[in-house]
This record gives structure tokens, sequence and C-alpha cells, in this order.
């Protein structure tokens, strides 16, 4: 089984002025921020399932509805699964979480502390992790690097998470992106916590990153802990795929190690699902 763990729906209306305009020139050039439902559905026939969120960050302004991503979700429920967002500065977002899970049936949750504009031990977001452990509903953390210039770096570090997998050891977190670029940093962590993984979405396209950063978990022995994921629609699951078959050819004729090709593709067939209790 191939499961995509980490793959964006959302519309244009969403996403406010200003990081409309840093998308752009992070990018180089602009991009069509609506992710059309059935241009999602073309990028999936690659995977077998996938898990689809979106985002609540009012400090950003990329705001998206938990009810955008349930009914999509609720079109394709033998292949998709939705996550919700919540985001702590909101009135009622304790609510709201209780709201998506219970009534819009989202099997998991999503945060950006670095996006949401708190420390990942700030005491509002305590509730929301004691929710998910009692329930046990999987987080996906962006715990690392992004672009809008007001995002602070300060709670983006991933090694903020250990003290809240000591306070919540049962609960199950997914490091976003490998927590680029404090790779090592990830890679140490998920390696002494049971309940810490981390997936591999949007690295491929940093090619030396993405060598290091993957043999970095080989020679740590975390590789069973790292999982699948593009970031659709930044980029694409048969991208990703690709990039990672394609991984021993970065370092060329260098003499560097290589990466046991068994060791790309459990990555790749691992059952994700299994792994976050989504089954």
């Amino acid at each position: 089984m191939i499961v995509d763990c980490h793959t964006h729906i959302w519309r244009a209306e969403h996403w406010g002025e200003e990081i409309t305009l840093e998308s752009t020139r992070a990018r180089g050039h602009a991009v069509e921020l609506t992710v059309k439902w059935q241009d999602h559905q073309q990028a999936m026939q690659q995977v077998d399932r996938a898990i689809v969120f979106g985002l609540r960050a009012h400090h950003v302004g990329l705001v998206v509805p938990n009810d955008y991503v349930a009914g999509y979700v609720a079109k394709h429920p033998q292949k998709l699964i939705g996550f919700a967002s919540i985001d702590p500065n909101e009135i009622g977002y304790m609510d709201e979480l209780h709201r998506a899970v219970e009534d819009l049936k989202l099997q998991g949750l999503k945060l950006g502390p670095i996006y949401q504009n708190y420390h990942p031990l700030d005491e509002r977001i305590l509730p929301v992790y004691e929710y998910c452990e009692r329930n046990h509903l999987p987080i996906i953390i962006h715990q690392g690097t992004t672009f809008p210039r007001r995002a602070p770096l300060k709670f983006a570090s991933p090694i903020l998470l250990e003290d809240v997998a000591l306070a919540y050891p049962d609960l199950v977190m997914v490091i976003a992106h490998l927590g680029h670029p404090w790779i090592a940093e990830t890679i140490v962590l998920i390696r002494k916590h049971p309940n810490l993984y981390a997936d591999l979405s949007a690295l491929h396209y940093r090619p030396w990153q993405f060598y290091n950063g993957m043999m970095l978990a080989f020679e740590y022995g975390v590789m069973e802990k790292i999982l699948f994921g593009s970031d659709y629609p930044f980029t694409t699951p048969e991208a990703t795929l690709k990039a990672l078959y394609e991984i021993n050819e970065i370092p060329g004729r260098s003499g560097l190690p290589l990466i046991p090709t068994e060791q790309i593709k459990m990555i790749i067939e691992r059952d994700a699902l299994a792994l976050l209790r989504l089954e």
C-alpha cells in the first residue's frame, strides 16, 4: 500500500493578500492557489490512500474551513482521509476541534505553530494534545521553516516537541518535511520517542538536502519512522516517487555511500495508516 500522508486542499479565497504575495515571491512566479478537487483526485491516482487537510492560521492569513475539507473527503471516503485544523488564537477553538472530529468525522489534526504564532507548549494548545491523545487522533505538525516573513522561527525548532512527547507519550505526531532545515534534530528526536514520526514531503526539489536527510535517517536507523508524503499541490506523488527511486543518482560517482534500495521501497510501501492508528 502506498499512502500519501501529506496533501493539501484549499481555494484562493482562503489565502490573504500578504501570504499570497509572499508565496509568489518565494517561488519566483505566481501559482494557482485553488486546488481543484478533480486535480487532486487525478494526482492521487499514483497512491492507494491519501491524507488531506487545509490549515487555519489567522496570523499569516491562511484560513481553510474544516467543512471544506470534510466536504471533499466525503465524496471519496474509500480513498481519502481528512484531517482537521484548529487555530489556538481563535475563540472557541476547542469547540471547533470537537465539531470537526465528532460531527464532520475528520480523523486527525494539522497544526503549524510557525504559521499560527504559538509556542508548542503554549497553555492554550495543551487541551488539544490531551484531546488528541485521549481520542487516538494523530497530529501532523509543521515544525520547521516556511516562507512568510511574519512566521516566527523561534517556534519552529523540532526540538521543542520533545517536551510534548514526554508529557503526552501516547500522542502520535508526524513532523512534516523532516523538520527542514533542522533535519538532524528531527531524526534524533524521532529515534528517541516511539510515537514520533516524520514525513519526507517537499524535500526532493532540494536534492542535496534530500539525499543528506535520507542518508542521515538511514545511518541513525530510523528509516522505519519515515513516512511517504508529497505536499501536493506544491509537488506531486508521481514526482516524489520518481525522486525517491532515483535518490542514489544524486551523489553520482563521488564515492559517497548509497541508500539501500530496499530501504527506499519500504518507505514507499509503508502502511502509514496502521502506524497512525487510522485503521
